[in-house]
C-alpha cells in the first residue's frame, strides 16, 4: 500500500471554517480519500449541495431537530456526517461551527485512484456511473456508518488538496421536493461540464472562478 500521507496532503482544519455556501464551492476539485485494508480509493469532488441548518426546510437539522442522527452537526466543523437513505450511505462535511448544524453533501466524484477497487465494489460498474451519485460514491470508496463523526483531516477518511476549477455551475438541489420554498434555493454546485456530475439541469448559472 502507498504512503497516503505522501501522496495526498490533507486540507487544514481551518478550511472547513468558511461559510457553508463558500465551503460547498471550495470543496469542488478537492480529493476525497478513503484508506482501508483493500487499498486507497480517491476521487475529485465534482458536485456538492449545501444544507443551511435550522432555517432550511431541506436540512435534517431544520427547526433545530437535534437527534442521534444529527448530533455530529452540532459540533465543530470538519467532521463526517453520514446517514443512511434506503440501502445507501450518504457522505456530508459538517460546517457552520458549534451549535450551527449545517453541512455539505458530496454528490459526485471523478475517480482518481483505486479504480479497480471501486469497480469491484460497484459490481464491475464502469464509466461515469461508477461515482456519479451520492450513494454510488460511498459504495465505491467504502464509506459506511462506521465513518460517522470522523475528523476529515486524517486517515482513514479525509479531504485532500486538489485543483481549483475555473468554472462552477449553480442550480437547485435535487430530491427535496417536499421542502417548501427551499426547493428553489440555488445551493447545488458542480464543476461545469464535468461528466461525473449526477444530473445536469437545463436552468443554471455559471460562475467564472478566480484562481487563488
Amino acid at each position: 500500500m502507498k504512503d497516503h500521507q505522501t501522496d495526498f496532503q490533507p486540507v487544514h482544519r481551518q478550511f472547513f471554517s468558511q461559510p457553508t455556501l463558500s465551503l460547498a464551492k471550495a470543496l469542488l476539485g478537492t480529493v476525497l480519500v478513503k484508506v482501508d485494508p483493500e487499498g486507497i480509493t480517491a476521487g475529485y469532488i465534482v458536485e456538492t449541495e449545501a444544507y443551511m441548518g435550522p432555517d432550511d426546510q431541506a436540512a435534517h437539522s431544520y427547526q433545530n431537530r437535534r437527534t442521534k442522527r444529527t448530533e455530529i452537526m452540532y459540533h465543530q466543523y470538519g467532521f463526517a456526517y453520514i446517514y443512511r437513505m434506503h440501502t445507501h450511505c450518504l457522505f456530508n462535511v459538517v460546517s457552520g461551527g458549534e451549535d450551527s448544524p449545517e453541512a455539505v453533501l458530496v454528490r459526485a466524484l471523478e475517480p482518481f485512484e483505486g479504480l479497480a477497487i471501486m469497480q469491484t465494489r460497484r459490481g464491475s460498474q464502469k464509466g461515469v456511473d461508477l461515482t456519479n451519485g451520492p450513494g454510488k460514491l460511498t459504495k465505491a470508496l467504502n464509506i459506511t456508518m462506521a465513518d460517522y463523526g470522523h475528523l476529515l483531516t486524517k486517515s482513514p477518511l479525509f479531504i485532500a488538496t486538489g485543483y481549483h476549477p475555473t468554472r462552477v455551475s449553480i442550480g437547485k438541489r435535487i430530491g427535496i421536493e417536499n421542502s417548501g420554498e427551499a426547493v428553489d434555493y440555488p445551493w447545488r454546485f458542480w464543476i461545469t461540464d464535468n461528466p461525473y456530475v449526477s444530473r445536469h439541469q437545463k436552468t443554471e448559472s455559471i460562475e467564472e472562478q478566480e484562481r487563488p
